[in-house]
């Protein structure tokens, strides 16, 4: 094991990665969240062997000495340090909800509760009945459209992660920016194929602003939309939340059921 200290994941595969080809040693690191993170090239230790690693280390830091949220396999590829890229098989292990979650309350009322991207890997696939991996924010985008078009009762929960890993962390904003737009053109198609009753709740869970220093995420107050076919208004203000279960208790509303937290803001959105 080497390095063993916070670090940007794109740094530290650069200054590490070909110790690590030649060695075999892992590489161990961290940044401003609960997450532990390893990285190994997938010629020098395949991806199944390192989720192998990942999962018995989540087993060592589940508390309550030490708990962390997530153990991140960091898989990359490329010939040395100036060609190294980190692939799409990244997993996260992460620490499994300790209560139950709207999810859990959506399941267990026979709805369909469909994961797009790392939401399944958050939630440690607890309340889902189903599970979409991401290749990249694209490939993302082509599987709510397959959702759209299936004939679905419930709700699809979605991630796009690579304005975070991709442009955020790298402060990439000109990266970050294209990557708004085709993700704006990519909406046009979900807005023309939602039907009537349909609720469509953009935000995030967190900032990473792309300008600015360092490359932790920023934590400013992110965007929330909303928006239906049915909505008689627009452009009216959500307010400024306090907290992402209003968020949960909205889409419980939304399906007729009772949140145990948050405050819904569905009857803001309804008409």
């Amino acid at each position: 094991m080497i390095v063993n200290k916070p670090y940007s994941g794109t740094d530290v595969i650069h200054d590490y990665g070909e110790h690590q080809m030649a060695t075999g040693d892992l590489i161990v690191y961290t940044s401003g969240d609960s997450v532990l993170q390893i990285a190994a090239h997938e010629d020098v230790i395949p991806v199944e062997e390192l989720y192998r690693i990942c999962e018995y280390a989540r087993t060592l830091v589940n508390g309550p000495e030490v708990t962390i949220g997530r153990v991140i396999a960091r898989p990359y590829v490329g010939p040395d340090k100036d060609h190294f890229t980190r692939t799409a098989n990244r997993r996260d292990f992460s620490l499994a909800p300790i209560g139950e979650t709207a999810l859990d309350e959506l399941k267990a009322a026979g709805l369909d509760v469909i994961a797009v991207g790392k939401t399944n890997d958050i939630f440690s696939g607890q309340g889902f009945t189903q599970n979409f991996h991401n290749e990249s924010n694209m490939d993302g985008m082509d599987h709510v459209m397959t959702v759209l078009g299936q004939d679905f009762h419930g709700f699809c929960f979605t991630n796009l992660v690579d304005f975070d890993a991709m442009y955020g962390h790298r402060r990439n904003p000109q990266g970050f920016g294209q990557a708004l737009m085709d993700f704006d053109q990519r909406l046009g198609e979900v807005l023309a194929a939602m039907k009537p009753d349909d609720l469509l709740l953009i935000t995030a869970d967190h900032g990473n602003d792309p300008g600015f220093t360092g490359s932790d995420h920023t934590r400013e107050t992110v965007p929330l939309l909303a928006y239906s076919p049915s909505m008689k208004e627009t452009n009216q203000s959500l307010g400024t939340r306090t907290t992402f279960s209003d968020l949960g208790a909205t889409i419980l509303e939304n399906f007729g059921l009772t949140a145990q937290r948050g405050s819904s803001f569905y009857d803001a959105i309804k008409n």
